[in-house]
């Protein structure tokens, strides 16, 4: 087994420029990472329907507060915006910034649907500004050593990938923003499901046939508590995905399957566990495989990793990735799947809804 603990800070950009000046639109638990991993950048303007929340951070910035969205994607001394609010307020706070010619990190899932994101594209590409997708799961430790064994060709001909990502919600989750469809667009298939939809494209690419279904089997509230895919390539490469909030223990497990290996990531640090990459290598004669244990136990650093990633798109003019037609396929699976099932607009899963996850499982 080989601990990672001594690798892993983030690729820092120095190509002789001054900082890139940023806005913190969404000053929560996902902004306030957003703004701790901006090597490179300074924080300008912090944002938030919440003023108070909005001045706290900027406290730690040394930068100025605002209720005002728009204010804050317009002004002159920001380069940059990152988007971290609640889903309803993702694509017109990335379209605003895009057409003011702002570049944008808008969080997963981008939007509500796929179509509110044709506004963003299209302001992107009338002022040449850059939008990239916040799928920072792809930049965890043991996904890019996952990566790097794969693009090596060692598991062989790729068969299909298995996921799994749940937790067990909180007392009032149910009241939450995440549970008014209005405001989240959906429920766990547009939350966590979300990451792996994306995770599953980066490995397998696009998905020629999906199926699915979407249900709420315990919380009572009128989006999904659970979210089941079945999807398949055009080489019926297959991936099956669970995205779950009545998973009583937090999980995350996502494998990869080849005529010549497994590759195998669990946890996700804190209370996912430690995260781990398991890389199983079949010999000619099968039997039990040589395996390889990767364990990363420092501090999760996908935030920085993506920023970096940023970083080089803006300063070379890279096309982000995964940038707007990521999100946009994937949002188009969940979209499928939630029309199936009816699950957006039902406060308990119906019979007809949990027929048709018996008849996928």
């Amino acid at each position: 087994m080989k601990s990672m603990a001594g690798s892993g800070a983030g690729t820092q950009v120095q190509d002789g420029r001054g900082p890139i000046r940023a806005a913190i639109v969404g000053c929560g638990l996902i902004g306030r990472k957003r703004a701790q991993a901006l090597t490179g950048a300074t924080v300008a303007v912090c944002c938030d329907l919440n003023l108070g929340r909005a001045q706290a951070l900027a406290r730690d910035f040394g930068a100025r507060a605002t209720a005002n969205w728009e204010e804050a994607i317009s002004a002159s001394d920001v380069d940059v915006v990152l988007a971290a609010t609640t889903h309803d307020m993702l694509a017109p706070i990335a379209a605003g910034a895009a057409g003011s010619g702002k570049h944008v990190l808008v969080e997963k899932p981008g939007a509500r649907r796929s179509a509110e994101l044709d506004a963003v594209k299209a302001a992107a590409e009338g002022t040449s500004a850059l939008v990239r997708i916040g799928f920072n799961h792809r930049y965890h430790r043991a996904f890019q050593k996952a990566r790097e064994i794969f693009d090596s060709g060692a598991l062989g001909e790729t068969m299909f990938v298995r996921g799994r990502y749940g937790h067990g919600g909180r007392l009032g989750y149910e009241k939450e923003w995440r549970a008014k469809p209005e405001i989240s667009g959906g429920g766990e298939g547009i939350d966590q499901g979300m990451h792996l939809i994306d995770l599953a494209r980066w490995f397998l690419g696009d998905f020629r046939r999906v199926e699915g279904c979407a249900a709420t089997y315990y919380w009572e509230m009128p989006v999904d508590d659970n979210s089941f895919y079945l999807l398949r390539t055009g080489a019926n490469q297959t991936a099956f995905l669970h995205a779950s909030c009545t998973e009583w223990k937090n999980t995350f497990s996502f494998e990869i399957y080849g005529k010549k290996g497994k590759l195998e990531i669990s946890g996700l640090g804190g209370s996912y566990g430690v995260e781990r990459l398991s890389y199983y290598a079949m010999g000619p004669m099968m039997g039990p495989p040589e395996t390889t244990i990767y364990e990363y136990p420092m501090a999760d650093d996908s935030w920085n990793r993506e920023w970096a990633a940023f970083l080089v798109d803006i300063h070379t003019g890279r096309s982000p990735d995964p940038g707007i037609a990521d999100a946009q396929a994937a949002l188009r699976i969940v979209e499928e799947v939630y029309q199936r099932s009816d699950s957006s607009h039902n406060t308990l899963a119906s019979a007809a809804a949990v027929a048709d996850c018996a008849a996928v499982l």
